[in-house]
């Protein structure tokens, strides 16, 4: 008994000292319950507890009082938020608008923008990104009134990014420059029909700072996303929309008739590629929904099988859109993401009278570039969709689904990688480019301390954090190391690929990967501008003048 008295108030003394010393670090701000206007706390005074079950940061007191992005508060009250279901919340947004900065202390400065304020269906979102993460994402729905009354989702704007009712605040932790998972998602927009925007923020939970948070798209059906009809039960509207998502057996799926295969083509008999549903989801789908969507997953990976897979007419291309399929393999490879192909691997339909063809969508990259420990995540130098001996003598259950493999064998498929890969390295995947992409990012995050108060959040500088191959000291360390990371990567894949970076494309003007009309009105505005410009003398006789026009004219007739 006398030894429980004292571990009890030894732990006390222990917490008062801890509280003691973290009330000395300044002045924080904070929301009172019910309400969504910030108010301004004194030094020393304690701020309304966050409960320990909704996963605090490791400082619950960091001075924020202006910031370069958005500041959203959530309110729970004290709620605990679940991982399954969702529970009523109070958001609120502060977004002055691009080069604005934005005030926490809405007292002294009225007269803000509210970009968003309202109810929000609450809940965690993520699978490794939440159990292997302190820092924990979010899934949100706007909400017209509390759940408790009965409260639809509503589709709203959110800092400029377009209308809709499905939204995600991912979480960078494991990823600490905070940057993988848009710049996958910037340098592959052109290039893809539908990839998530993203927008940084910082976030108080219950008064607390959470730290820098991506506001983000989800992908999913709505006009402004993937644009996918509600499926009917007969004819073409019984062809879609549909998105499926090759995933973890963790709910309900749909099981292939094909099984992973090694780099030899060898068929691992005791592993399975799953289905999930993501929409309609399984329980709002008919029973004519259901056998339509197997059966052309079933159309589509039989013909992958088949031995006249490469057949232009009766092969695979009838039932999957290659060049979104070469994108998505490009995008995967530049990262060398490990998790590619085989998780959050998201496939999309419209009605057949649209497109018959599955496409496919970017998601889930903050373990890529470089930043894994595991499954040789960290290389340079080998291909992800070579990766399934690794994957299985490591003894995992989830590999990357045969239908690599067989596209990887077409002639045709591997010249429309390289040709594809030359177009990416001419525009935005330029080193140069890259490289002003990064520190655009950067600067965006460090210009007014958002990383800064972040680290302070969750200090993880100098420490390993799942599954981190490279431990950086500090954040210019961690963006110095991705840049170098980039650099190797990309020297070995122009190798693999046959792409020279030093080779100029003849009659490319603008400079954007392509030769075609848009170069013609670049060339005449530099020729009324006696501009100069390397890539404009297209005749290459040393003179910029009409004869270049007809030369370029020539290259695009006989392309």
């Amino acid at each position: 008994m006398k030894k429980f008295t004292f571990l009890i108030a030894t732990t006390a003394l222990l917490m008062m000292s801890s509280a003691a010393s973290a009330q000395d670090q300044g002045i924080y701000y904070h929301n009172e319950p019910g309400k969504m206007a910030t108010q301004k706390v004194k030094k020393n005074a304690n701020p309304r507890s966050t409960s320990w079950w909704n996963y605090p940061p490791d400082n619950q007191y960091v001075n924020l009082t202006q910031t370069n992005l958005p500041i959203v508060w959530i309110e729970v009250n004290g709620q605990e938020i679940d991982r399954e279901n969702r529970i009523t919340a109070r958001m609120k947004i502060i977004d002055n608008g691009e080069g604005q900065l934005n005030y926490a202390d809405t007292v002294a400065h009225p007269g803000q923008t509210i970009d968003y304020e309202g109810y929000i269906a609450l809940r965690y979102r993520g699978n490794s990104s939440f159990t292997m993460s302190d820092k924990k994402p979010y899934s949100f729905r706007p909400l017209d009134k509390p759940l408790e009354e009965g409260g639809k989702k509503v589709k709203v704007k959110i800092m400029g990014m377009a209308k809709d009712n499905d939204w995600a605040l991912l979480a960078p932790y494991s990823d600490k420059s905070m940057m993988r998972d848009l710049l996958a998602f910037e340098l592959s927009r052109r290039w893809m029909g539908f990839t998530p925007h993203g927008k940084y923020c910082e976030v108080f939970l219950d008064g607390t700072y959470y730290g820098v948070y991506i506001m983000i798209e989800t992908v999913s059906k709505g006009k402004n996303r993937l644009n996918l009809e509600d499926p009917g039960v007969q004819g073409d509207s019984l062809t879609g929309g549909y998105l499926v998502e090759v995933d973890r057996n963790d709910e309900v799926t749909y099981v292939s008739k094909y099984h992973p295969v090694s780099n030899t083509g060898y068929s691992y008999n005791n592993r399975y590629i799953y289905y999930q549903y993501k929409s309609p989801d399984y329980e709002e789908m008919t029973e004519e929904q259901l056998n339509y969507i197997h059966g052309r997953i079933d159309q589509m990976e039989g013909a992958l099988n088949a031995s006249n897979f490469a057949d232009p007419e009766q092969g695979y291309r009838q039932y999957l859109d290659e060049l979104s399929f070469v994108d998505y393999q490009l995008a995967q490879e530049f990262a060398h993401n490990v998790d590619g192909y085989r998780l959050s691997t998201k496939m999309y339909k419209w009605n057949d009278s649209v497109d018959p063809r599955f496409r496919l969508v970017l998601w889930d990259f903050n373990l890529g570039y470089g930043n894994s420990d595991y499954y040789n995540g960290w290389y340079t130098n080998t291909w992800v969709w070579q990766n399934n001996n690794v994957l299985y003598n490591s003894g995992d259950t989830q590999l990357i689904p045969f239908w690599w493999y067989k596209l990887n064998q077409d002639p045709y498929y591997t010249n429309l990688l390289k040709s594809r890969w030359a177009q990416y390295r001419r525009t935005n995947f330029r080193e140069d480019r890259l490289i002003a992409t990064i520190d655009s990012m950067a600067t965006m995050l460090t210009a007014q301390g958002a990383e800064s108060r972040n680290s302070q959040a969750w200090p993880r500088w100098g420490q390993y954090v799942w599954p981190n191959q490279y431990v950086a000291q500090n954040y210019n360390d961690e963006v110095s190391h991705l840049k170098s990371w980039i650099h190797n990567r990309l020297t070995w894949m122009d190798q693999q690929l046959g792409f020279d970076p030093t080779a100029v494309l003849r009659g490319d003007v603008n400079e954007d990967g392509e030769v075609d009309v848009r170069d013609i009105t670049a060339l005449i505005d530099i020729i009324m501008n006696s501009g100069t410009s390397a890539a404009a003398d297209v005749s290459e006789d040393g003179e910029i003048d009409v004869r270049d026009i007809t030369a370029l004219i020539d290259i695009i007739m006989n392309s």
